[in-house]
């Protein structure tokens, strides 16, 4: 049995669509949990549930991303958690390898594959396409390696067991949870056949929006003072440099990879700014991107 929980907020034009994705696959005595405070996207959950008892809604209290999580994670039946959004779509075939790993019992964490449903030929569809390819090449030689892997909080799965609270401040739940996975002994594994298909934002300040939150988590103690690391200002240069300059097939590209280059130093910049020196809260950097909520799904 496992328990796939699917945070949501203002997404009742697209929890449809992930819901039916995860339906299609979904295995024998599952649930669907989907947490969400506003009542559209509530009303959708509940015509769902009317039609498939196995989705459920959880009552959010609209406090942060974490929370939800946490309000999930405490209605949950089973050991085995999947989480992913309401606003992205899995492939079809993404259940099975995502769940696969779980047979051997040191390991704690399965990370699926993001896939960007954005277009490469614009210039932030283009930073979509390079950051989750580069992503996918470090997390293929570092599951080959069997070193530490990061979780994308795209579309996941662990041991409930390993993580019974999530920190109500954490920037980056996923990190918060692979770290804490990887500390108490276990091994994350990568599954990239278990894709899920994302729509990226269209704007540089929708980008910085998305960016400083979800980096700056890499910056808050629970995942700096941890003594394993995958992602970090230092770490992107090393490993990073390598795969973005080898990445552009035309000139327009070649350019829009070195304006990444600055847009990431900015975002670097803005994370230590906002996180280590102000120490902004979570609810002042939880910012909602608009751009990102349209209908997304695996190419035609």
């Amino acid at each position: 049995m496992i328990s796939v929980i699917i945070t949501s907020y203002r997404e009742a034009a697209t929890i449809g669509r992930a819901l039916d994705a995860f339906l299609a696959q979904l295995p024998a005595d599952a649930e669907i949990l989907v947490v969400c405070p506003d009542p559209e996207t509530t009303a959708v959950v509940h015509e769902y549930g009317r039609r498939y008892p196995v989705v459920r809604h959880v009552t959010d209290p609209g406090q942060g991303k974490p929370l939800a999580l946490n309000c999930g994670l405490a209605a949950a039946q089973s050991e085995i958690v999947v989480l992913s959004d309401g606003d992205v779509v899995i492939g079809e075939d993404a259940l099975r390898p995502l769940l696969a790993p779980f047979v051997e019992p040191g390991v704690g964490a399965v990370t699926g594959r993001p896939v960007s449903a954005s277009p490469r030929d614009t210039m932030l569809g283009y930073w979509s396409h390079l950051l989750t390819d580069s992503a996918h090449a470090v997390r293929l030689a570092r599951e080959q390696a069997g070193r530490f892997l990061l979780c994308s909080g795209y579309l996941f799965a662990f041991r409930r067991s390993l993580m019974a609270d999530i920190p109500v401040d954490a920037l980056a739940e996923d990190a918060v949870i692979s770290h804490e996975i990887a500390q108490a002994g276990y091994r994350i594994r990568y599954a990239p056949e278990a894709q899920v298909f994302v729509k990226y934002p269209t704007t540089y300040r929708d980008w910085l929006r998305q960016k400083v939150r979800s980096t700056g988590g890499y910056a808050q103690d629970y995942i700096r003072k941890s003594p394993f690391s995958m992602r970090s200002a230092r770490l992107e240069v090393v490993d990073g440099t390598r795969l973005a300059l080898a990445y552009p097939k035309t000139l327009h590209e070649l350019i829009w990879t070195g304006l990444l280059f600055v847009a990431r130093l900015h975002l670097w910049l803005l994370v230590f700014w906002n996180v280590r020196v102000r120490r902004r809260p979570l609810k002042a950097l939880w910012q909602r991107v608009e751009t990102t909520k349209g209908l997304s799904g695996a190419p035609d």
